[in-house]
């Protein structure tokens, strides 16, 4: 059953919890570990089920250009050209028998291998070094057993219910042994693999699903069968006996990969968890990020309303680092939404300071008449942060607004180095945004005469000029001379 990101609809969920019966996405749970399986609940700090890719698989039916393309990977394609191809050149005798057997086990070991490693997730082929290394070789020997035992049940239903007990006995053997063969590559039990209500359990869960696959596989084997028939009967032998091996084994991963992909689709309703893993190398990185886990909890809380408690997470937040830009930000939007004039005035240095950072007049514009609302005369006391917030105003045409900033600058700041650029910005407000020009210049007198020893003092003659001729104030042309 699939299910949605109680926080973010349309994003599948990750993770449940039982005690609050919440499911949550990726992004709600960046601290989750999930290759240990192990995340703790949010709202009651309990621990959680790990669903795995259960939600988000891509239904079977609709990889099907998939799993006829498995086969044709490197690893899977040297499994098949080894086993198909080596026994032609193997000497006809005992030790060619041998080695034929040998391949015939590493193959079937690769198939089953294969179910394995679908149903944990992984959408690429097993290395081919899983066909010929490592422990597994038993599975053949596994696999007749439960083909004995279950011609034992069908033979034995016959003695006992006699030929239509036979012929019941004989279908739900056919029937479940896709079911058989995914319990066995699961479980590596004989016991299990031959379990009727093993069985029967696991094709109820799937469902419908269960019988759509099965259809498949017939289709797949008649089409195996047809095509080696093709081969033996269209080619000669030294060539379609090869052939015929390569389009067995291709058809048997085919089928051996849908199994695993069917576990996988369904694992949550078989009792399991698994995920996407072919591409999530570097995802434990990113769970390890307390600041993400902190978004992702400002983003529950502000879904849930709980605005009060938000606005106490980022101010906590800024005790900790006062300029965190993304704090400071965040904190803002939420003060501006919630027109918190109060608070706005508590934190407008940084949140100022913030919006002129970005270049943002018309956020600078909302504060600032905000403030004015819950302070009339609204002035700030920090000359350099006035500065940049009036040339910000004054770059989107925020002309007066600017000039209220800067007003009376030298009497609130009489000996500040920002006395220059303030006033040198008031003339450029008042020429270039108002065409004032006898107060702009004005305003560039008086830098001539008070701020001697600034470095704007030099610029101010052009200035003076272009104000006299109703030149945009723009200062000195760049001059790329340099002096002998």
């Amino acid at each position: 059953m699939k299910h949605d990101c109680h926080y973010h609809p349309g994003d599948p969920a990750k993770w449940h919890c039982g005690e609050c019966q919440t499911h949550y996405c990726s992004r709600c749970m960046p601290d989750a570990d999930t290759r240990q399986r192990r995340a703790l609940c949010p709202s009651c700090s309990k621990a959680m089920r790990y669903m795995g890719a259960a939600t988000e698989v891509i239904p079977f039916w609709n990889r099907i250009g998939s799993f006829f393309s498995y086969p044709f990977h490197t690893d899977p394609l040297m499994v098949i050209a080894i086993c198909t191809l080596v026994p032609l050149v193997a000497p006809a005798n005992l030790i060619g028998i041998l080695v034929w057997l040998v391949l015939a086990l590493a193959l079937f070991k690769y198939t089953y291998a294969v179910i394995n490693h679908t149903a944990e997730g992984h959408l690429k082929p097993p290395s081919v070094s899983v066909a010929f290394t490592g422990s597994g070789f038993n599975i053949v020997i596994l696999q007749l057993l439960v083909f004995i035992v279950m011609g034992g049940l069908v033979g034995a239903a016959a003695m006992v219910g006699g030929p239509l007990l036979m012929l019941l006995a004989l279908a739900f053997v056919v029937l479940a042994l896709p079911a058989s063969i995914m319990v066995l590559a699961m479980e590596r039990s004989v016991g299990a693999a031959v379990n009727p209500m093993n069985l029967a359990v696991l094709i109820s869960r799937i469902g419908t699903p269960y019988f759509l696959l099965y259809g498949y596989l017939i289709l797949l084997t008649l089409a195996s069968g047809v095509a080696q028939d093709f081969a033996y009967n269209h080619f000669p032998f030294w060539f379609s006996q090869p052939l015929s091996g390569f389009l067995n084994s291709t058809f048997t991963l085919i089928l051996f990969n849908m199994l695993g992909y069917l576990l996988f689709q369904y694992q949550e309703e078989l009792g399991f968890a698994s995920d996407i893993q072919d591409d999530s190398a570097d995802v434990d990185m990113q769970q390890r990020d307390r600041g993400a886990r902190f978004d992702a909890d400002i983003d529950m809380n502000l879904k849930d309303g709980n605005y009060d408690r938000v606005q106490g997470m980022l101010k906590e937040a800024l005790k900790r680092n006062r300029e965190d830009p993304l704090r400071v930000g965040q904190l803002y939007q939420l003060l501006v939404a919630r027109n918190d004039a109060t608070e706005l005035y508590q934190y407008h240095p940084r949140i100022l300071g913030w919006l002129a950072d970005r270049n943002d007049g018309e956020g600078i514009a909302s504060v600032v008449s905000l403030l004015e609302e819950a302070e009339p005369g609204f002035k700030l006391d920090e000359p350099e942060l006035a500065v940049r917030c009036a040339r910000c105003l004054y770059q989107r045409g925020q002309y007066k607004l600017a000039l209220r900033l800067l007003q009376d600058f030298h009497k609130r700041f009489p000996e500040s180095d920002e006395l220059a650029p303030a006033y040198l910005l008031v003339a450029q407000t008042l020429a270039n945004g108002l065409n004032q020009w006898e107060k702009a210049t004005a305003f560039l007198t008086f830098i001539q005469k008070r701020c001697v020893n600034h470095p704007l003092h030099e610029q101010v003659p052009v200035f003076l000029e272009q104000a006299e001729k109703r030149e945009l104030l723009k200062g000195p042309k760049a001059s790329f001379l340099v002096s002998e």
